[in-house]
């Protein structure tokens, strides 16, 4: 029996002919998940879509009771060092602090590096440096990147997240990705993306990240506002993934989630209140997708919930209701790759 199609979302200027799994007695896991031939079309008139139903379930989708869980947040919404950036022109990324976020930062050479400044306690009184980052020094010294011995206090002074294992790097920030560049369709290799809805806790942002360079994810969505960019914290929380996977800053995730949806690419939200679970997502994850991450505590927020095509939960078998939102970055973005591979 062929798919369903989606009826058009109710009000006027919604689109619709959107394919749609039709609900069956059968575990949607293990039937193949609608294709679409090419892109939804627009709205008549460039009137926006309303929300419409998750392609694997006939019913609304309940309220949100967030994605994730992390540790303690300011009554403003902000971990103590989320270093929010407001009125930040670009993703940041220019203080590099820890051993392996810095030897990423040489590795990838993907932007100018100032000085690396190196504590006093790692070189030993022959001059040579500690066998922990005589592989950050041969790799300065091979690319031309000064290098600073400074004393310990003033290297912690400077720092900005709580270790930074006596190295400093001082570099231009990082670039942006272009959108348009992340959800060029090319042969056998759909477009796979991850959005993150208002996260302000740089470590979780760093965690995110890492998961998502280790499981292939092809570009990282970020808000411009109201969300934690790439901290030093963040980069050392990523273990200097951040240097390896693109990164775009997006004016407004809603309107971008919605641009996805009209390029052709589903657009799944992580939320623990879902109906679905996310190991039903089957041949959805070897198309054009874009996982979406809720907030700290929050969850996602009701506008990006309008804006996916589906939302799913992590089962949960424990007591506890809901895993922090890096750990479910991790089984999300694994569980596509799983699908692809």
């Amino acid at each position: 029996m062929s798919p369903a199609r989606r009826p058009p979302a109710g009000g006027s200027g919604g689109r619709g002919g959107r394919p749609a799994a039709r609900p069956s007695g059968r575990n949607p896991a293990k039937s193949a998940a609608p294709r679409r031939s090419g892109p939804a079309p627009a709205a008549k008139g460039g009137a926006r879509s309303t929300p419409r139903r998750n392609p694997l379930s006939s019913g609304p989708a309940p309220r949100s009771r967030g994605a994730g869980r992390t540790g303690a947040v300011r009554r403003d919404g902000t971990a103590p060092d989320a270093h929010p950036a407001k009125g930040a022109k670009g993703l940041g990324g220019e203080q590099v602090e820890g051993r392996q976020a810095v030897r990423e930062l040489l590795v990838a050479g993907r932007r100018r590096i100032q000085e690396i400044w190196l504590s006093t306690e790692l070189i030993g009184a022959d001059g040579s440096p500690d066998d922990g980052v005589a592989d950050i020094v041969a790799l300065a010294s091979a690319n031309r990147v000064p290098l600073a011995h400074v004393a310990r206090g003033k290297l912690d002074h400077r720092a900005r997240s709580e270790a930074p294992q006596g190295v400093i790097a001082f570099a231009n920030g990082l670039p942006e990705a272009e959108l348009a560049d992340l959800v060029a369709r090319r042969p056998g290799r759909p477009p796979f993306l991850v959005a993150i809805d208002g996260v302000t806790d740089p470590g979780n942002l760093g965690a995110i990240i890492r998961s998502c360079e280790g499981a292939g994810v092809h570009g990282v969505l970020v808000p411009r506002h109201r969300a934690v960019h790439v901290t030093p914290t963040v980069a050392k929380a990523s273990a200097g993934a951040v240097e390896h996977v693109p990164i775009a800053l997006v004016p407004g995730l809603p309107s971008t989630l919605g641009r996805l949806r009209e390029l052709g690419i589903w657009v799944v939200g992580l939320d623990d209140a879902a109906e679905r679970t996310l190991f039903e997502i089957g041949d959805l994850a070897r198309e054009g997708i874009c996982i979406v991450l809720g907030a700290e505590g929050a969850g996602l927020s009701r506008l990006v919930r309008e804006r996916c095509d589906l939302l799913v939960a992590i089962p949960m078998r424990g007591r506890i209701g809901s895993l922090n939102v890096a750990a479910a970055a991790a089984l999300a973005t694994y569980e596509v790759t799983r699908h692809r591979s």
